[in-house]
């Protein structure tokens, strides 16, 4: 009984139980090169966030194996990515205000923090929210994101120092200071920048930032370039072996700083995984639990602030070599994070000859990929509301910052949600010759029925948008150009659950409708509606409102009562 229920908590370690041997090949041979790819961008990212190269190694290693026993998803790889390590540098920068030692401890909090808030909305069960940031608020954040890198790379890459914190003033600061840039870094910057696109055109199934950072790193070794102003990172206070955080001076007074951006953080690393996930899942033919990959991603983010490492999520470029590879479970995560502990253990000395400029020019060539500026002015074309969500979030990233621009991305998003349940589209509806039942306007075809006005709400009715929809229907009554003896409201669009606020303006607009002699049908829900009405009003005995099970039905009961003596008595049809 336990062991069903820890393979109910342990979708991966249930896929690993039942592995088919013929795919051990492809899986190694997938691991090999995910590793390949792994290595370089995950101490690039270190840097990008502000820690040592080993700390963007510790955050490959566990999280890599906690992923692939708890994940749902056969060919997602977990890891550092661009948005994530970006997030944290923008918070963390500012609360550890220059201390190196500080800017360690406070990262591990925040990956340990934002691992927390997974947990806990794998407990209520919110997998949903991976729809809570809309394609529009992705699109401009990923360009936003992948601008801020660029631009911040930019001082490394040609050997400047850039003290600005902000991209627009460091944007505004690069003319006045291209003059005093190191021509040696620049030289390392353009080989790396050669090598990349030289393999990306001729081999692109080579493991380009790996062999780019082995050439360059080879190349500062050998002439000892670092005596001619070559930074490296062991010039930068790289220390070889398994350095540890230590925690004696560390002070609990700037965590509260960091609660919200971890919430922030987690919503963000979710959606981009659930993303990546599901596209992957699509094309290989099968489906994940958005819940257990909310569990998956914060386990992989406790395992990782456990083991001294910041913040990851689904790693969209790794999870596409490791599928382009062939491989097929997680299996290849296990193969990649061993490779990469190899390197932990035993191969650190080297990394301390990395060039820096090498490195930027790598995060540089990651985050171009982001961009699509294209795509971005597309929306206008396509939709200009969409265009506007997406360019404010854009805009907002690179204004004010990026964790700021998630969160007024997301608000701007759920005002404009809240703005289409406030003021829903709406429909008035008729019938064509054969009597099926269409929305006005599409065609000269459909007529309104004499004597009767349809009208479809097309949200859920609930206390804030209930006096709304009662005005619109007095008004489209009293418009009209002859006043209807019946009114049909769709229920079956706008009665989603009981509200008694919405039951009460219901027997408002009822009683409106009788003093202009107008009879209320409720079409659809008739089930529901006579319970919440009943439970709502014991006493209700009255027959000036219909309930009908369909709209169909509710026309039919018209015809009839139309048909019938002056003396026939109304009812529920």
């Amino acid at each position: 009984m336990f062991g069903k229920l820890l393979l109910n908590y342990m979708p991966g370690l249930q896929n690993l139980l039942a592995y088919d041997k013929s795919w051990l090949k492809d899986d190694v041979k997938a691991g090999l090169s995910v590793a390949a790819v792994a290595l370089p961008v995950a101490i690039a990212y270190a840097e990008l966030a502000g820690v040592g190269a080993i700390v963007g190694l510790y955050s490959c290693v566990l999280p890599m194996i906690a992923y692939a026993l708890f994940g749902s998803s056969r060919q997602l790889i977990v890891g550092p990515d661009a948005t994530t390590c970006a997030v944290i540098a923008a918070v963390v920068f500012p609360l550890s205000a220059g201390n190196p030692e500080l800017h360690w401890q406070l990262t591990i909090i925040m990956t340990l923090m934002m691992g927390g808030w997974c947990l806990l909305a794998s407990k209520f069960r919110l997998g949903a929210l991976a729809d809570l940031l809309s394609h529009p608020i992705l699109t401009g954040l990923l360009n936003g994101v992948a601008v801020t890198i660029i631009v911040g790379q930019l001082g490394k890459v040609l050997g400047i120092k850039l003290d600005e914190t902000q991209v627009i003033e460091k944007i505004m600061a690069l003319p006045g200071r291209i003059s005093d840039s190191h021509l040696l870094t620049i030289g390392i910057s353009l080989l790396t920048l050669i090598i990349l696109m030289v393999i990306k055109t001729y081999r692109s199934h080579w493991p380009a930032p790996l062999i780019a950072i082995v050439i360059t790193t080879v190349l500062v070794w050998g002439t000892s370039a670092q005596q001619y102003g070559i930074a490296t990172i062991g010039g930068e206070g790289f220390q070889p072996g398994l350095p540890v955080v230590h925690w004696g001076a560390f002070q609990p007074g700037p965590m509260r700083d960091l609660v919200i951006p971890a919430l922030n953080l987690a919503l963000v690393s979710f959606v981009s995984l659930m993303l990546t996930a599901r596209s992957f899942a699509a094309k290989n033919g099968y489906e994940i639990n958005a819940d257990a990959e909310f569990r998956a991603l914060g386990i992989a983010n406790l395992m990782s602030g456990l083991s001294q490492g910041f913040a990851i999520s689904g790693a969209d470029s790794r999870t596409a070599v490791n599928d382009s590879v062939g491989g097929k479970s997680q299996l290849v995560s296990v193969v990649a994070a061993l490779l990469i502990g190899i390197v932990v253990v035993f191969f650190t000395q080297p990394l301390q000859f990395i060039p820096v400029s090498a490195l930027g020019i790598v995060l540089m060539y990651a985050s171009w990929s982001l961009i699509d500026l294209r795509g971005l002015w597309n929306l206008r074309r396509r939709n200009k509301q969409a265009f506007r969500l997406a360019f404010f979030t854009f805009g907002c990233v690179l204004i004010i910052g990026v964790i700021q621009g998630i969160g007024l991305a997301v608000l701007l998003g759920l005002l404009q949600f809240l703005r289409t349940v406030f003021r829903p589209s709406e429909h008035l509806l008729g019938t064509d010759e054969n009597g099926m039942i269409h929305s006005l306007g599409n065609t000269t075809d459909i007529k309104m029925v004499p004597g009767v006005l349809m009208y479809r709400f097309n949200s859920p009715l609930t206390y804030f948008n209930v006096a709304y929809f009662k005005r619109r229907v007095l008004n489209l009554v009293d418009g009209a150009a002859l006043q209807p003896k019946w009114v049909i409201i769709d229920a079956v669009a706008c009665f989603t659950y009981s509200d008694i606020s919405v039951l009460a303006t219901i027997n408002e607009l009822k009683r409106d409708l009788k003093s202009r002699q107008i009879t209320l049908i409720l079409a659809g829900r008739k089930t529901e509606l006579t319970r919440w009405f009943k439970d709502s009003r014991p006493t209700m005995n009255d027959d000036d409102m219909i309930l009908a099970p369909d709209l169909y039905l509710a026309l039919r009961f018209i015809q009839s009562k139309e048909s019938a003596s002056e003396g026939g008595s109304g009812g529920d049809a």
